[in-house]
């Protein structure tokens, strides 16, 4: 396997490439265990429960009219889930780049931070359903 550095990831919600502002980003999906462990058992025991998954993001942000918190806005008043897909490169979808899609929540939404410092949003939206992996 070749060493990887992410230089231009792709990011989109509700179909608009975002990728221009986001600074990182990172799909998370868990996969819960339940304990199924009884008193004649002498090592723990797991069951396989149900997956879930969060869009982690950190945008550069930007406020002029129909960008970034004028978009992530509208997503969080509407109370929809939306789409999202996420690529490790820009590049075409194939099987050194495949592409994640799913659906998500814009569940929360935040302006400011530091004296001085870049003005940033970070967010982890909760997916809804099932995320999918396609290298085509």
């Amino acid at each position: 396997m070749a060493a990887f550095v992410i230089t231009s990831e792709y990011v989109a919600i509700n179909s608009v490439d975002l990728s221009t502002y986001v600074k990182s980003a990172t799909l998370n999906c868990e996969l819960s265990t339940e304990d199924s462990t009884t008193m004649t058992d002498t090592w723990s025991e797991h069951v396989a429960g149900i997956r879930s998954a969060s869009l982690d993001i950190e945008f550069v942000d930007d406020f002029a009219n129909g960008l970034l918190d004028d978009l992530q806005w509208a997503l969080f008043i509407a109370d929809a889930a939306v789409t999202f897909e996420v690529r490790p490169t820009s590049a075409s979808v194939g099987t050194s780049n495949p592409k994640f899609t799913g659906s998500l929540f814009v569940n929360g939404h935040s302006v400011g931070g530091a004296h001085g410092s870049l003005a940033m949003k970070s967010v982890s939206y909760p997916v809804t359903g099932a995320v999918t992996r396609a290298e085509a």
